[in-house]
């Protein structure tokens, strides 16, 4: 018998171990979060797909070449897990999968999923490959953020759709979140990624893409430049997507469909304007039913105004948050940024919690959750968000003066 979340070590049979009574059953703990129907089945709700990293900071702004050789901070991080943990902590049960080496490192980063409850019991443990590492120096006043990648010839990276248990990955499951980062690895990791959101499509299931392009990924075909391989591999994934996630540059760079008036250089956003992009994409793409897109405008590494949009195809209607009190939109302008990595996907955390729920799901509501989810996110140190439902409902009622709870 196998305890609930451990990983299957690849050729292992598992069985999931089942306690408690009485429906719904949450039992939080070293083993993650068990939920049971009314007939005693496991309930998971939500599958996220992609890989997870260790991501290595100097402390604070100081910039690599100050602290190494010395001391850094290093956490687990990942976009597909960031929105596992956000699910996680928001009490959305929900399992990852990825591929990973079996080594102590491994071990650490399964216990970090499984604290947050987190169900971890399909993910892959190969004898091949390695754990990818970013390194993140943080950025300030006009010096950006950078990001080194070092994670050629990860374990997921070299994984094939025969490594995973697709099938039994989606039992119980309603609605699977994959991104664009996990197809820009190499060729496996895409015909993974495409075979995943096939089966997802097959069963029923909702799925969701965040296009997350990353100009410093998608490498694989010798001649293809990066944005040329997003968009022919991405149109290959996104027939079997329901919502799409983007950021105010994935439409353009990814599926050359670009917002007027708009300046991402200048921090200049045209709001507006994504009704058109996301109207485009809905025509490119036919069985998306929402497109979603985060709206930042960068005026500083420290200073940035915050929202976002939602797309209601079947109403061919937006819907923006935040929003005035005579419903204009108004971005939250977060003027002393902690730590933006991770905001796209805390956005795409709350977006999905909301369209699951019975309280937020009106695209309304649902952007309006997911807006102040990854407004909190830039007030939190690392790469998941470690805010609560009751957090992020108190912005959306708009208590964000940040005065101490007593």
């Amino acid at each position: 018998m196998v305890g609930f979340g451990k990983p299957t070590l690849r050729g292992e049979k598992h069985e999931e171990k089942m306690v408690g009574q009485g429906p719904p059953y949450e039992e939080a703990g070293a083993s993650g979060c068990r939920y049971k129907d009314f007939e005693g089945r496991l309930v998971m709700s939500v599958l996220t797909f992609g890989e997870i990293m260790m991501r290595i900071s100097p402390p604070g702004h100081l910039r690599l070449m100050q602290v190494l050789p010395g001391s850094v901070e290093v956490i687990f991080a990942g976009g597909e897990a960031n929105v596992a943990a956000s699910l996680a902590m928001f009490g959305q049960p929900v399992r990852y999968l990825t591929a990973v080496p079996k080594n102590p490192i491994t071990d650490c980063l399964v216990a970090d999923l499984r604290r947050l409850g987190i169900d971890t019991s399909k993910m892959v443990i190969l004898p091949k490959g390695r754990l990818g590492i970013f390194f993140l120096e943080t950025g300030a006043n006009q010096r950006s953020s950078n990001v080194v990648y070092d994670r050629d010839g990860s374990t997921i990276s070299l994984a094939r759709p025969e490594d995973y248990s697709f099938d039994a990955a989606l039992e119980g499951i309603r609605w699977v979140h994959t991104t664009g980062i996990t197809p820009a690895l190499s060729q496996n990791a895409f015909d993974s990624c495409l075979e995943l959101v096939r089966k997802a499509r097959a069963k029923g299931i909702t799925v969701s893409c965040d296009l997350n392009f990353r100009k410093k990924l998608w490498r694989w075909k010798p001649g293809v430049g990066p944005n040329e391989l997003a968009k022919e591999a991405m149109s290959q994934i996104l027939p079997y997507v329901d919502v799409i996630i983007a950021n105010e540059e994935d439409a353009k760079d990814v599926l050359g469909i670009e917002a007027e008036g708009t300046s991402i250089e200048a921090g200049k956003i045209n709001a507006p304007a994504y009704t058109q992009v996301a109207a485009a994409i809905v025509t490119r793409f036919p069985s998306v039913r929402y497109v979603a897109i985060t709206l930042r405008e960068s005026l500083s590494a420290d200073y940035n105004n915050w929202g976002g949009m939602l797309y209601a195809a079947g109403e061919r209607k937006s819907y923006f948050a935040p929003t005035t009190a005579q419903g204009q939109y108004e971005p939250y302008a977060i003027r002393d940024i902690v730590d933006r990595v991770g905001g796209g996907d805390s956005f795409g955390a709350g977006l999905i919690y909301a369209m699951l729920s019975s309280e937020f799901k009106d695209p309304g509501s649902a952007v309006r959750f997911a807006a102040a989810a990854s407004c909190l996110k830039h007030s939190i140190r690392g790469d998941f968000n470690y805010v609560s439902k009751d957090e992020v409902v108190a912005l959306m009622k708009g208590s964000g003066s940040g005065r101490v709870r007593r």
